[in-house]
C-alpha cells in the first residue's frame, strides 16, 4: 500500500464547474459561493465579484498537516481567463499551488493550465511547478454527435507548450505520491466491473491526416486521493470515464487497510448511452458505504435525482462552483 500521508483536514475549492447554484441550502462542511467571495474581500454581491460557470471541472485541493498545509490544482477547466476570475472572487492562493494533477486529455480539464502556469510562477518567483500528465492524454480527440457529426476537441496543451508556460512536465503513467506524500495520483484504472463499457462516441487519432478511431475506454484519466484523518480516503474522479464503480474499486485494492468516506467529481452518466448505467451504477455504489457524494461536472440530472433518491441530503450534496467543501 503507497505511504499516503494522513491530513488533518481537507479544504477543496471549486473554481470550475458545469453548475452556479447559491440560494440551494448546503450541509455545514460546505461554504457557499456568496460567503467566500464576501470572505475572499468583495465589497457587495455582484456579477463582476461572483464566480462563472462553466463546462469542465477544476479542483484546488489544500491539505493541512501539521500546522502546514500542501496545494494541488487539479484539472484547470477549458480556458484560462474565467479559472483565473474565479480563483480570484474566491480569495484562493493559487500562487501556493505547488503541484499540479491533470485528470485526463480532454479540453474542458487542460484548457486552462497555460494561463494557470503563466500566473503560478510569476507569484512564486519564477519556480517550475510540477505537472502530472501521461503519454495518453495528447492524443486528438472527438465525439460522435446525436446528428452523427464527428466533433473534433480542442487539442490540449502539449508537454513541450507546457514547460513553455513553466511547468516541469512528469509525463508517465505510473502511480505516484504528490506534495509530501499528502496526494496520490493512480496509476492506469483497470476496467473489471460488468457494465462500464466507457464512452461509444469518444473518438481519437494520433495526427490530423489519421482516421478517427474508436475511444470508448479512455484509458489515460487517473483520479486523486486525499487520506483524511479519523475519516478515511477522499477520491477525486474528474469525469470518471472508467466507471466510477471501477475507480472505487481500484481505490479499494490499493488502499485496502483505509475505509472509503467520500467522493467528489464527475461521474459522467449523462447522455443517452450512458444514463442507461445509472440504475446499476446506484445499487453497486451501496456497497462502499460512502459519507459524502459531491457529484459534478459531467455527473447529469438524472443520475443527480438518482442518487439523492437512494442516499438522501445527508450523502449527496451536488457540487457547485465557488463552493468550498471541508473534509
Amino acid at each position: 500500500m503507497p505511504q499516503l500521508r494522513p491530513v488533518d483536514r481537507l479544504v477543496v475549492d471549486v473554481a470550475i464547474d458545469n453548475l452556479s447554484d447559491n440560494y440551494s441550502s448546503k450541509p455545514a462542511h460546505i461554504s457557499a459561493e456568496f460567503n467566500n467571495v464576501m470572505a475572499a474581500g468583495a465589497a457587495e454581491i455582484s456579477g463582476s465579484t461572483l464566480c462563472c460557470a462553466q463546462l469542465g471541472l477544476a479542483l484546488v485541493l489544500t491539505a493541512y498537516v501539521g500546522g502546514q498545509r500542501r496545494m494541488l490544482l487539479f484539472d484547470a477547466g477549458p480556458e484560462g481567463a474565467l479559472f483565473l476570475r474565479n480563483c480570484r472572487n474566491l480569495g484562493v492562493a493559487l500562487a501556493e499551488v505547488q503541484a499540479i494533477a491533470v485528470s485526463h486529455g480532454h479540453w474542458d480539464h487542460m484548457g486552462g493550465l497555460r494561463e494557470a502556469l503563466d500566473h503560478i510562477t510569476q507569484h512564486n518567483n519564477g519556480r517550475r511547478v510540477p505537472i502530472h500528465v501521461n503519454p495518453g492524454m495528447f492524443l486528438e480527440r472527438a465525439a460522435t454527435l446525436t446528428n452523427g457529426h464527428v466533433a473534433p476537441f480542442q487539442r490540449v496543451p502539449s508537454p513541450e507548450e507546457l514547460v513553455a508556460h513553466g511547468a516541469q512536465v512528469i509525463n508517465n503513467g505510473a502511480p505516484r505520491l504528490l506534495v509530501d506524500e499528502c496526494f496520490y495520483l493512480s496509476g492506469e484504472i483497470p476496467r473489471v466491473s460488468s457494465f462500464e463499457k466507457g464512452r461509444p462516441d469518444h473518438l481519437c487519432r494520433r495526427s490530423g491526416d489519421a482516421p478517427w478511431q474508436p475511444d470508448p475506454l479512455i484509458m489515460d484519466e487517473r483520479y486523486v486521493v486525499v487520506y483524511v484523518r479519523d475519516k478515511g480516503i477522499i477520491v477525486f474522479s474528474a469525469c470518471s470515464h472508467a466507471g466510477i464503480i471501477n475507480v472505487l474499486m481500484n481505490v479499494r485494492q490499493v488502499f485496502p487497510e483505509v475505509p472509503l468516506y467520500g467522493v467528489l467529481g464527475g461521474l459522467h452518466l449523462s447522455g443517452a448511452a450512458m444514463e442507461r448505467l445509472i440504475p446499476e451504477t446506484v445499487t453497486h455504489l451501496k456497497r462502499f458505504q460512502l459519507q459524502q457524494i459531491v457529484p459534478a461536472h459531467c455527473t447529469g440530472w438524472r443520475a443527480l435525482h438518482a442518487l439523492l433518491n437512494e442516499f438522501g441530503e445527508s450523502v449527496v450534496t451536488p457540487s457547485a462552483v465557488g463552493s468550498r467543501v471541508t473534509f
